[in-house]
């Protein structure tokens, strides 16, 4: 079994509550890495004195209040990292990056520490994580189990715990079948919300940057981070403001595919699997009807059986044909195919997927989200190698389609076969559902991974009475008023960051502290802001006692938070927030203010 992985919350409440510094993190990695040498997983990582040079940066002048402060990643290794060697898996390819992709960048300046370049199949060609010159990654739960590609390393990294998250990159399914194989969150973002500048194309117009992580608000964390349209990026497109704040669960429609479009391969277990995930959805969502998923699978077939395939070679066709030794024979055979067609073809698949398109264009004015496996089966590397490219297309059943579709997706983990093997679903829906999906797959994992059960999957023990309480100001660990919460038996469960609906006024006190005050911004008022809070499980019993102390203006009320849950939290009446107020909403917080005003 695969050990722990440490999310982007447990270690941003270890930074806020001082138990832990970038320091420490950074020589908890390199004592990690070190255990692990010789494993195929990286292909370069970042220097030891370079690593610890950014972590006491980050410890010394950065902001803990930045969205990823001290957060380890990974970057597959055909994203450009400056001074870092790309190789896209094939070393004869390799050149010295001379700037970091934007999507990198944003992710550097939002505080993260990066720490180094993963594995891929060779030139991002392949879903099984077997095609690389670098060595094969297994799945971390053994048993000569593929990792999946052709992000093989970036989801391996996260799930041994050697980072809190990575990103992929995701044509044909290579941002889903790596996470479904080592049981842990892919996000597949609609096309375009992650810059693909400075990443080596597979198929230019179909891909997308992905994130791996341990849990799906983690994976939406580094979304929202990342996310930017950049002059670089011709294929840039914004998240429309009135896609970030997610429909709840209640509201969608789930389309459960027709018993007949489901394929397994003979595995009953994965099929067992799937229909307890289904079991599951249906309790949460609004009314499950059954969807035909023929469109989606011609639309799929157009990948490698139609003139996608050519435009792998617009960017690597002159190194294969100068340099055929230094491609593996099975992605030479892949890419080489693409020869083939001519510009008639092209236009042929163009117009038989705008058919396609507008079947599943319709689909969506019934259905708000569609379920399927992520993989329909599971093979080891043994298999895998004796068929190498029909074996890869079993994979790709229910992930190939999805860019040429122009569909957002979201895969998560759905517990174990009886014999041992991971199994996952993966939400699907149109263009900007993103949020919307993230809403979906918090609640279906919310509690926890699945860990070996057979029957669905149950949350962890926990206190059957407690309550979720967003934190904002002083009643923040370490404040002032902390204690009342603690007095009344609640235990800090992490941070989080309100939706962008928000705004954060000081409001004057006699002692001159000051007391903040959340408020939730008018339709047509100024724009809101996210805005870092604790959240606190709290005895249901005690809600009463702990709101009769609470001073007006301030009261409790339903906060929405940036993964599209509502908890309960601290919220100030729009009245105090008038002129006298000051908004410090650009804070991002009500620490980040008072260290702020402290270096003032």
């Amino acid at each position: 079994m695969p050990e722990r992985v440490e999310s982007i919350s447990e270690l941003r409440t270890a930074y806020h509550g001082g138990s832990r510094t970038p320091v420490d993190q950074a020589e908890r990695i390199l004592d990690g890495l070190a255990g692990r040498d010789g494993e195929p997983v990286w292909i370069s990582t970042v220097p030891a004195d370079r690593l610890r040079e950014r972590a006491e940066s980050l410890a010394r002048h950065g902001d803990p209040a930045l969205p990823l402060y001290g957060i380890p990643f990974a970057v597959k290794d055909n994203i450009d990292v400056a001074g870092m060697v790309t190789t896209a898996g094939c070393p004869d390819f390799g050149y010295l990056a001379a700037e970091d992709a934007p999507v990198v960048r944003r992710l550097l300046d939002a505080g993260a520490l990066l720490v180094g370049k993963t594995n891929l199949d060779q030139f991002a060609t392949g879903l099984t994580g077997a095609r690389s010159p670098y060595g094969s990654c297994q799945s971390v739960f053994g048993g000569g189990l593929i990792s999946g590609g052709s992000s093989s390393g970036s989801a391996v990294a996260v799930a041994t715990g050697q980072v809190s998250f990575a990103l992929g990159t995701d044509t044909a399914g290579s941002g889903r079948v790596p996470a479904a194989l080592n049981g842990i969150v892919g996000l597949k973002p609609t096309r375009g919300l992650l810059s693909t500048a400075g990443v080596v194309p597979a198929c230019r117009s179909l891909d997308c940057v992905s994130v791996f992580a341990p849990d799906v608000a983690g994976a939406l964390d580094v979304l929202h981070a990342a996310r930017a349209v950049t002059s670089a990026d011709p294929w840039g497109r914004p998240l429309p403001a009135e896609r970030v704040v997610p429909r709840m669960p209640g509201t969608l429609r789930l389309g459960v595919p027709q018993a007949e479009d489901l394929e397994f391969f003979g595995d009953t277990g994965q099929e067992a699997r799937f229909a307890a995930g289904v079991q599951l959805l249906r309790t949460l969502v609004g009314s499950p009807r059954s969807v035909p998923l023929g469109a989606f699978f011609a639309a799929g077939d157009l990948l490698y059986q139609g003139p996608w395939v050519a435009e792998r070679l617009v960017a690597l066709g002159g190194f294969l044909r100068s340099h055929p030794e230094s491609v593996l024979a099975v992605t030479r055979a892949v890419l080489e195919t693409g020869w083939g067609y001519d510009a008639l073809d092209a236009f042929r698949g163009q117009h038989r997927l705008r058919e396609l398109r507008a079947q599943v264009d319709k689909l969506w004015q019934d259905v708000d989200v569609v379920v399927v496996p992520t993989v329909g089966t599971t093979f080891t590397l043994d298999e895998i190698a004796e068929d190498p490219i029909g074996r890869n297309a079993t994979l790709g059943r229910y992930t190939q389609f999805a860019n040429l579709l122009d569909l957002a997706a979201v895969t998560v983990p759905n517990g174990f076969t009886a014999t041992g093997r991971p199994a996952s679903l993966t939400l699907l829906g149109p263009a900007f559902s993103d949020t919307t999906l993230a809403r979906l797959a918090a609640t279906l994992t919310e509690g926890g991974t699945p860990t070996g059960a057979v029957e669905a999957s149950s949350p962890p023990a926990q206190r059957s009475a407690d309550v979720l309480i967003a934190v904002v100001g002083r009643h923040l660990a370490g404040e002032s008023r902390n204690g009342e919460l603690v007095g009344h038996g609640a235990v800090l469960a992490g941070t989080a960051r309100t939706a962008p609906l928000y705004r954060l006024y000081r409001m004057d006190t006699p002692d001159g502290e000051g007391l903040p005050g959340l408020v939730r911004t008018a339709p047509d008022g100024p724009s809101g802001h996210p805005i870092e809070v604790e959240l606190w499980r709290l005895p249901s019993a005690a809600v009463g006692g702990l709101l009769a102390g609470v001073p007006a203006p301030l009261s409790l009320g339903w906060v929405r938070l940036h993964d599209g849950r509502d908890v309960l939290g601290f919220l100030c009446e729009a009245y105090a927030a008038g002129p006298q107020a000051e908004d410090i909403s650009a804070s991002g917080g009500w620490r980040a203010y008072r260290r702020s005003a402290a270096r003032r």
